[in-house]
């Protein structure tokens, strides 16, 4: 502690003799008062995350890619690979939805209903498309039609999104067109989750008016859109519990299916064919033998063949009706088999997770408190393996993405 405590003020004494760079957020305070505010900050969170440290060399690369991520009033950030460092990417307080080119890092970001593109260092800002700035009377807070959910395509050349009352968009990077490939009608709305890892596939998320939500996957080579077969009554999937995520092979999606409008969190792991729509079900067992319920949350399928996610199993009568523990678990790809618990610690206040590429840990947005539509939370990383300790990140953040 000592030895942090003596790194913290030779890092503050070296702020106040020095004006800090533009766009860089939370690591270069610029008056002796935020000086002070960073000092007491960074010591209660010492107190409160004993194993987070400031100290260069402790975090060297401890990050596979840079993390993105939205902060308190809708600003865009950017972690590198060290843990520590932290830019401000965007000027707009507004920033709803973004994502990064898996090439080069460009940013396109949805900021006050337009589609904004700019470099990976924040330069060059460039509006794509201007979804207009009408809003509703009776509700000025949302737009007629907005934009939303922006997506790369794994060569970075193509940006899909969603122009409501329009449908599914291709932004074509190189020529500055968009073609609309899969439209809206009146019943429902459909909005790009992302493209397959081989880039040949794009998962579409379906919004139905009088029916639980559905996925499907869009061919863009053959303009083919195969739906998820036989959903069940009351069933939807995959928005719910940290959303679907391709197989590392393209040829199929993971997906958490809840009942809708019931008292309870719950949830079926869903894996899908991308060719056929084929449903293989796993945890069918809410509201049905003794009342057991089971919730899997944040489906990661990993290099290796294995799936890791969190899971919880309750009563449906217990408590608040929600899982009372929530555990980082591993398994075999059909989410039962060999299933083992990889750590202590309950995740039940998570509100999101980001997991590494090949599964060696994952970052964890904890809410604060049990409070409704709080979105993203603190920042921490917990490793698969509980030999190592937690490491703290960041205060506050939500929406994470990697970075190239």
């Amino acid at each position: 502690m000592k030895k942090v405590f003596f790194s913290l003020m030779v890092a503050v004494l070296a702020l106040t003799a020095c004006a800090p760079p533009t766009g860089v957020a939370t690591t270069q305070p610029s008056s002796s008062n935020q000086v002070a505010t960073v000092v007491a900050a960074t010591m209660q969170a010492l107190q409160s995350n004993p194993t987070a440290e400031v100290t260069p060399e402790s975090h060297a690369e401890l990050l596979p890619h840079a993390l993105y991520y939205l902060g308190h009033g809708g600003y865009l950030y950017r972690m590198e690979r060290d843990g520590k460092t932290v830019t401000q990417m965007t000027n707009e307080d507004n920033v709803t939805d973004f994502d990064i080119s898996p090439v080069d890092g460009s940013v396109v970001y949805v900021a006050y209903n337009q589609l904004i593109l700019i470099n990976p260092d924040g330069s060059n800002r460039r509006v794509l498309v201007d979804g207009g700035s009408d809003r509703y009377e009776n509700d000025p807070r949302f737009y007629k039609d907005p934009l939303s959910n922006p997506v790369f395509s794994p060569d970075g050349q193509t940006i899909a999104y969603n122009h409501r009352h329009k449908g599914v968009t291709l932004y074509d990077v190189a020529l500055g067109v968009s073609t609309v490939v899969i439209a809206d009608d009146m019943y429902v709305g459909h909005s790009p989750v992302s493209f397959s890892p081989d880039g040949t596939k794009l998962l579409v998320a379906l919004g139905q008016w009088e029916n639980p939500p559905a996925h499907a996957v869009y061919y863009p080579g053959t303009n083919d859109l195969v739906r998820i077969a036989n959903v069940p009554d009351g069933i939807g999937c995959c928005s719910e519990h940290g959303g679907p995520v391709w197989s590392p092979d393209s040829s199929s999606f993971y997906g958490v299916a809840s009942y809708f409008q019931v008292c309870c969190q719950n949830g079926e792991l869903w894996k899908v064919d991308a060719g056929n729509g084929a449903v293989t079900r796993s945890f069918v067992t809410f509201l049905e033998g003794d009342g057991t319920v089971d919730l899997p949350v944040e489906i990661h399928s990993a290099p290796d063949g294995q799936l890791y996610f969190f899971f919880g199993t309750y009563h449906r009568d217990s408590g608040f009706q929600d899982a009372q523990v929530l555990n980082m678990v591993r398994s075999a790809p059909d989410g039962v088999t060999d299933r083992a618990v990889l750590r202590d610690e309950n995740f039940i206040m998570m509100n999101e997770a980001l997991w590494a590429p090949d599964a060696s840990f994952v970052i964890v947005a904890t809410a604060p408190s049990r409070d409704w539509n709080q979105g993203g939370g603190v920042l921490e990383l917990y490793y698969t393996d509980r030999q190592k300790e937690a490491v703290w990140l960041a205060p506050y953040g939500g929406q994470m993405k990697w970075g190239p």
